[in-house]
């Protein structure tokens, strides 16, 4: 912003809260807004503004270029602040996607599963079968894992359908949810119920017409009873059962596979989790691992911690490997990227990605396919969905330590030697500064 003489105002909003808040004063004087988002936020506040939407990965990897679209392409905001309750859906027109309603109900869900493993790992400080004595600690904390797991499907589901059709679409999108764990359709009937419950109290909220002094029970009592009722008849004679079933085999196909299909399904997660680091696919791959926790497939997961480690700490060990080749500042960003990837956060090889991505990303999913074929050859298994090599400090909470950082070292390693070699010396320049980057 500055280079192309820009004055700008950031507003975070990631896992830990938002932050840095746009003032009213800010909003006032800005003559453009930029939502870099990947989830949905709340956009009444900017009525009237000229407002351009575009996903984190782009402003962060093209910034100059989004600055120029946002530029001509920025559109005024419609509504107003204060919205009606009979407006209660308006913001709906203008989110669009499948992915970007899956991940706003992934993103809500998140801190339950973080803290319902992490609570459920801890158990297993006290003996892997602690729990099983009633009224210890252990058994508290298993219980009260296990309490926020019950939680995580409808959490997504809910806030799926929010995503789609705002507030009228929460209740009926925790009530199925809710009917997705009680019909044992686990997070693929979480999915569906969310997407179903957005889309039905949408449509009720954009065909159903009452007079004035009527239109405030819509959002509070007509589109939820109507569109809850629907998803219970549907979750309970349509949906509910085929996803079961299809959710079970799935399950059974995880439980029954041999070391061949194992390694194949280790390969496939570890390299989902390093194409497009911390995007879509990484993404997916990890919401696949978490939802499987609940069925007590933890090999999944490990897979996809491990897988997820390695860009960030490979880079840092390419930085390490061939520092001729880099600039100071890229090899600052690589001890940077080095403590990232120890936390599982990917997005610390954005920077070199950004710059050189026909080479970082390939040496990144290479690195990401060993290690998650080791993970499965050596058979390991995580009971923690988040911790990176933190978890290592919970006893139990993974099987085989030494074999896990071995297999995460070694996929590392690979991808810090490609790209050390492959890495061209009249390339290196200064690394991007990255102030924010939206998990």
């Amino acid at each position: 912003a500055a280079k192309l003489g820009y004055t700008i105002d950031v507003e975070t909003q990631g896992s830990v809260g938002a932050k840095s808040i746009l003032s009213e004063e800010s909003i006032a004087r800005a003559d453009y807004v930029i939502l870099a988002t990947d989830i949905e936020v709340d956009t009444s506040r900017f009525a009237g503004k000229k407002v351009y939407r575009c996903p984190t990965g782009f402003a962060l990897k093209q910034t100059d270029k989004a600055f120029a679209e946002a530029v001509a392409n920025a559109r005024v905001q419609g509504g107003s602040a204060a919205a009606s309750a009979g407006q209660a859906a308006a913001p709906a027109k203008e989110k669009s996607g499948f992915y970007k309603h899956l991940l706003t109900g992934v993103s809500f869900m998140l801190s339950l599963v973080v803290a319902g493993g992490l609570l459920i790992a801890m158990s297993f400080i006290f003996g892997i079968n602690a729990f099983e004595e009633k009224g210890s600690l252990a058994a508290v904390l298993m219980e009260t894992g296990k309490a926020a797991f019950g939680l995580m499907v409808p959490i997504l589901a809910g806030y799926i359908a929010y995503s789609i059709a705002d507030r009228p679409g929460l209740a009926p999108g925790l009530i199925g949810g809710a009917l997705a764990v009680q019909l044992q359709s686990g997070f693929l009937g979480g999915i569906v119920a969310g997407f179903l419950a957005g889309y039905l109290a949408l449509l009720l909220v954009k065909h159903i017409k009452l007079p004035v002094t009527m239109e405030a029970l819509k959002p509070i009592l007509i589109v939820p009873l109507i569109s809850s009722l629907a998803v219970g008849l549907i979750m309970f004679y349509i949906v509910g059962e085929p996803v079961a079933q299809l959710f079970a085999a799935m399950n059974n196909f995880l439980t029954s596979m041999g070391t061949a299909n194992a390694v194949l399904l280790g390969v496939i997660i570890g390299a989902m989790m390093c194409v497009d680091l911390g995007g879509p696919i990484n993404k997916a791959a990890y919401t696949f691992s978490v939802g499987l926790l609940t069925t007590q497939n933890y090999f999944p997961m490990a897979a996809a911690m491990a897988g997820g480690m390695v860009p960030a700490i490979g880079i840092a060990i390419a930085t390490m490997l061939a520092k001729r080749k880099f600039s100071e500042s890229e090899v600052s960003a690589g001890k940077a990227s080095f403590v990232l990837g120890l936390c599982f956060i990917s997005e610390g090889a954005i920077p070199f990605a950004a710059r050189d991505p026909m080479r970082v990303i390939p040496c990144c999913i290479a690195g990401g396919a060993l290690t998650g074929a080791l993970v499965a050859l050596f058979q390991n298994e995580l009971h923690a969905p988040h911790g990176g090599i933190f978890v290592l400090l919970i006893p139990n909470a993974i099987n085989k330590p030494l074999m896990y950082l071995l297999a995460i070292a070694a996929g590392s390693l690979l991808t810090g030697v490609l790209y050390a070699v492959l890495k061209r010396k009249d390339q290196a320049a200064a690394a991007p500064a990255i102030e924010t980057v939206a998990g």
